[in-house]
């Protein structure tokens, strides 16, 4: 079941910002702090979605946009918001990132988003689920690629 977060959730999502950027955490990546994509939430623009089974959540995809002068790892200019997103390693690959994905698309569009960025580890396995998804380049930095996506 994929549905709206909300400030409930928050605890989750951040928890899930391991997952979603731990090459930043490893290779100590300080220069952007992790809770930037989770700080203040409820700001305009912001949107997440949680996956759960039964009572367990299991995924979290969300979209924010940044200031230049405080971006994401993603940042591509202050109109396009930065997609983070994160599954449970044990639910990894049973199609809960797919899910999360879509909707979290579907919903950008019918918010009148025009196009999403986000980062990924260079090599990682997710470079090519993303590009299947429509994600293209858009740079590279630090061992990580930020892609985007025209909606």
């Amino acid at each position: 079941m994929i549905r709206r977060g909300s400030q409930a959730d928050l605890p989750f999502m951040r928890s899930m910002l391991a997952h979603a950027y731990h090459w930043h955490v490893a290779g100590l990546e300080t220069d952007i702090p992790l809770s930037r994509y989770v700080d203040n939430w409820g700001r305009p623009g912001d949107v997440a979605l949680i996956a759960a089974e039964g009572p367990n959540r299991v995924g979290a995809a969300w979209f924010r946009r940044f200031r230049p002068g405080a971006p994401g790892y993603g940042f591509v200019d202050e109109s396009t918001p930065e997609l983070t997103i994160a599954v449970v390693p044990s639910r990894r690959r049973h199609g809960v990132g797919q899910e999360l994905l879509d909707a979290l698309l579907d919903r950008a569009r019918s918010d009148g988003v025009r196009q999403i960025s986000l980062s990924v580890q260079q090599g990682s396995p997710a470079v090519a689920f993303y590009e299947r998804n429509g994600f293209e380049h858009a740079g590279e930095s630090h061992g990580a690629v930020t892609m985007q996506r025209r909606l």
